[in-house]
């Protein structure tokens, strides 16, 4: 635990393996009442997460997409962790420290399961298997305007009205939807006609595609948490551009997450 004053939060935030702007992107995080943070790219993030090195923080902030590298004319190469990330991923994780999953980080380290697991859900840019069982590619859509419901009374959603509307990226992914305690969700229609394949996007070069491609009608939460023994932990879907940095709903529930996962 850091010596951060009780009423703050001083977390480290993980970047790289996806684009982003990074001008309001950290003028969201400054903006953040109480959040003081230290930003750390990939691939030294990693080392971060040593216990030694994590006892720095109060928990980790994650907007990054490790262990995926693109190509621009083949398929992408999942590489796994170091087997000592792994080990000290799980120590972290029997420790009770925090951890806050932002938008796209949901599809990192897809060579293994039992990251997306651990999260609670996966992004997945090829069909593949989650917990277990044979899964497709997962589906995006763009600048989506699309009304949020607050689906349970919980310290990541105080404050936030029982319904609001944000102009952001949506998923269609695979949820464990038994395994979270659900926050939010969308009332967007969460089939296959309304998305695009990703394996199109890393495959054929082709952006919002989804001619051929199916999906099964997916989950339409969009935020939860999960409590793994002392350990605290968020996902919020939200978070893909400065439209969506800048609703204040979003910078609410981001405060709240990393104040609640902090407080452990």
């Amino acid at each position: 635990m850091s010596a951060t004053k009780p009423d703050q939060s001083h977390v480290a935030l993980f970047t790289k393996g996806h684009p982003f702007e990074r001008e309001p992107f950290f003028a969201l995080f400054d903006g953040l009442a109480g959040v003081e943070y230290t930003h750390v790219e990939q691939p030294a993030a990693r080392c971060l997460f040593a216990p030694e090195h994590a006892g720095l923080f109060d928990a980790f902030v994650l907007y990054d997409m490790p262990g995926i590298e693109f190509h621009p004319d083949r398929a992408p190469d999942f590489s796994a962790p170091p087997e000592s990330f792994v080990r000290d991923f799980h120590t972290l994780i029997e420790r009770g420290f925090g951890f806050v999953f932002l938008h796209h980080a949901i599809a990192g380290w897809p060579a293994l399961p039992a990251y997306g697991e651990t999260i609670g859900g996966r992004f997945s840019y090829l069909p593949g298997t989650f917990k277990g069982q044979p899964v497709p590619d997962s589906g995006y859509r763009h600048g989506v305007t699309h009304q949020v419901v607050r689906v349970a009374e919980h310290p990541v959603t105080e404050g936030i009205p029982d319904q609001f509307t944000i102009t952001d990226e949506l998923y269609l992914y695979d949820v464990a939807e038994a395994d979270v305690t659900p926050l939010l969700a969308s009332t967007y229609p969460f089939t296959d006609e309304h998305f695009y394949s990703a394996a199109k996007v890393v495959l054929e070069q082709k952006m919002f595609s989804n001619e051929g491609w199916s999906h099964p009608p997916g989950s339409a939460l969009i935020g939860w948490c999960r409590e793994l023994g002392p350990t605290r932990l968020v996902y919020l879907q939200c978070g893909d551009d400065p439209v969506a940095y800048a609703n204040p709903h979003f910078q609410r529930l981001l405060t709240n997450a990393i104040h609640w996962v902090s407080n452990r």
